[in-house]
């Protein structure tokens, strides 16, 4: 099975895709509804704050030296 993302510009065309997932020849999934884009929304949904890069890269190299010095 191949994965393909496609951007429809013509209206017809969405009809037509339409109709071969009722031939049942493709399947056709809303990529708002699931998927690692999905859920990463969600998540930062729930927080405040997103941290920025320098707290990230600072908290990666705390825990590498916990990590490590033992």
């Amino acid at each position: 099975m191949d994965t393909l993302l496609i951007n429809i510009l013509d209206p017809k065309a969405a009809k037509l895709l339409r109709d071969l997932e009722e031939m049942e020849l493709i399947s056709i999934q809303n990529p708002d509804e699931s998927g690692f884009a999905f859920v990463l929304k969600k998540l930062r949904s729930n927080s405040d704050s997103t941290p920025t890069l320098e707290e990230i890269t600072a908290e990666v190299e705390s825990e590498r030296a916990k990590r490590y010095a033992g």
